[in-house]
């Protein structure tokens, strides 16, 4: 192997150490499910290639994959956790999705995933006779979706997919490692070096093409890819919603989702936790101003920051004319399964009261511990108020029957394996999708039309309202409509970098786009269509960039994905 010189880059891109280009044998790989027995294992190696790179085993990480196997090429997948599947699976959180999902709107891929959810759950659980025939099985019958179920399930389902791939050779899965440094030749990533996190054992990883699906986008600093976070100011996008001042430190809030399960006549209580004291106290310093301290059921509504009060009853039952939170991410429903199979309910708690706004996670891992473990206490001390101090409809306090599910997670702390990130860094892209092009209210200003914009080079479509958290810098919630809309191939490739491709919500967005870009079939969108560009790049012996500008191979690119069950156009 050619001597290489990998180099890490700070926040800014600038250098600040560089490895030497000895290398070390990295652990075993295992592909497969983890932790089952028979599993095969790829043995120790100094260096891996593939045709495809994929950095982040997340939805847009899986179905990168999925698109490159499908067209012939080989991939690795490397993931930071045990298990893949991202928002859906380590990060806990059921499927955010417009109300059209179930016929389209979405790539078939992403469709078949969701049936294959359902079938996963009609053949393996004790449904009742009525769930089992229910054309649109809701397994939690949860208020956010029309599909919430179990992170476990949405794992099998993931490896149904893939398997074959693994089982062939094809497919590469690097589990619990994170790539740590890059080698860049002019602009060009020609390897990454990935880490076993419990050992620090490395492994070197070469491809034509590499994909950042990460959740932070984190290839974008180490290979040098210009990148932004944060707010744009109002004078640079023009964006209805944009801030007079841009801020790079100004992003959403993340949340580390918990399970919870209520075992009613039982006392699950927790110790008081040790940060208890400032979490019951926390007043969020928002702009306009929170409802009042984030552990009550009185929040700021998204859309008109008006005080709203929820509800809460841990058996599910109706809460007056009010949301029960109980309900909202609620993954499994009692009354879908035959009686004596459950004890009870079991709900995702990925609510207003857990939201973090303290600080951000792209600022390095001692930061991004710091910042996860106050998040930790945070939930914690949720839940301890939630079992003690918490109105009940009976007017007294308190549930104490409320038990923590460390087991749904698969987690020892009960906490899910990542948190829920609303935002990452973000390429600078050959182009910048602005809220003129699909905020409702913008597009009418700018366009006079009630239609999002038309994007030539669309390699998808997808749909979610703009749907901002209170963030890091002290803004309230900005939610507010949104259009159907298309993903143009020009946000998805960097401005100067050749091969390296996002494939999560590091594209060409804005802080206010990303508000809408940023959901489930979405991300699958991206990365499905990342994951056959780099395949039709290589097969045309050309680039991601030729293939937007030259007219030909744009309409060729489009033909062969909308042949393969991508959407690119919204039908009438």
């Amino acid at each position: 192997m050619n001597r290489r010189h990998f180099i890490r880059f700070s926040i800014a891109g600038s250098v600040l150490s560089t490895l030497p280009p000895s290398l070390v044998s990295g652990r075993p790989v295992v592909n497969g499910l983890p932790g089952l027995p028979g599993s095969t294992g790829l043995k120790s190696s100094k260096e891996l290639s593939a045709d495809l790179v994929i950095a982040g085993g997340g939805l847009g990480g899986c179905a990168a994959a999925l698109g490159a196997l499908r067209n012939g090429l080989t991939v690795i997948l490397i993931e930071e956790t045990d298990w893949i599947g991202g928002q859906m699976t380590a990060q806990g959180v059921p499927p955010d999705e417009h109300q059209w999902i179930e016929t389209h709107g979405a790539p078939k891929s992403y469709r078949d995933f969701r049936a294959g959810v359902r079938s996963y759950y009609i053949r393996n659980y004790p449904l009742t006779d009525e769930a089992r025939v229910r054309q649109y099985l809701n397994p939690g019958n949860g208020a956010v979706s029309r599909l919430c179920h179990e992170p476990r399930v949405a794992l099998a389902v993931l490896y149904e997919m893939l398997n074959p791939y693994i089982s062939s050779g094809k497919l590469k899965l690097l589990l619990e490692h994170k790539v740590v440094a890059a080698d860049v030749s002019g602009n060009r990533v020609r390897a990454l070096k990935a880490v076993y996190i419990h050992s620090e054992d490395e492994i070197i990883l070469t491809a034509p093409y590499f994909a950042d699906a990460t959740e932070l986008g984190d290839l974008l600093p180490l290979t040098g890819t210009e990148y932004v976070t944060g707010t744009e100011s109002r004078t640079e996008t023009r964006e209805l919603h944009a801030p007079d001042k841009a801020d790079p430190f100004n992003q959403q809030a993340f949340t580390l989702c918990f399970a919870l399960d209520y075992c009613k006549d039982a006392d699950h209580t927790i110790d008081k936790p040790k940060e208890y004291n400032f979490w019951r106290n926390y007043v969020p310093a928002l702009t306009p101003p929170w409802s009042g301290k984030l552990l009550s059921l009185t929040y700021s509504a998204p859309s008109t920051l008006a005080p709203k009060t929820l509800g809460f009853h841990p058996e599910g039952v109706r809460t007056g004319d009010v949301l029960n939170l109980w309900n909202y991410r609620r993954i499994i429903d009692r009354n879908n399964l035959i009686p004596g199979s459950h004890t009870g309910d079991i709900t995702i708690v990925n609510w207003p009261q857990n939201d973090y706004m303290p600080g951000i996670l792209d600022q390095g891992k001692k930061e991004f511990k710091r910042h996860v473990a106050r998040a930790k206490q945070l939930n914690l001390s949720l839940l301890y108020w939630l079992q003690t101090e918490a109105p009940r409809p009976d007017g007294g306090q308190g549930w104490p029957g409320l038990r923590l599910r460390g087991d749904v997670m698969d987690t020892g702390d009960g906490m899910a394996k990542y948190p829920y990130v609303r935002e990452s860094r973000r390429i600078k892209a050959l182009f910048t999708i602005l809220e003129e092009q699909v905020g409702k209210e913008n597009r009418k200003q700018v366009a006079g039309s009630d239609k999002a914009a038309d994007f030539h080079d669309s390699v998808g479509i997808g749909y979610y309202h703009i749907d901002l958290h209170p963030s890091s810098r002290g803004n309230n919630y900005i939610d507010f409509p949104s259009l159907p809309f298309q993903i143009p191939l020009g946000a998805l490739i960097p401005q100067r970098m050749e091969n390296l491709l996002p494939a999560n919500k590091n594209i060409g967005t804005t802080h206010i786009t990303n508000g809408c870009y940023r959901l489930h079939p979405v991300e699958w969108s991206i990365g499905e269509a990342a994951g056959m560009l780099a395949c039709f790049a290589l097969q045309k012996k050309t680039t991601p960039c030729a293939v937007r500008e030259t007219k030909s191979l744009l309409a060729d690119f489009q033909r062969m994905i909308s042949a393969q069950g991508i959407e690119t156009y919204w039908s009438d």
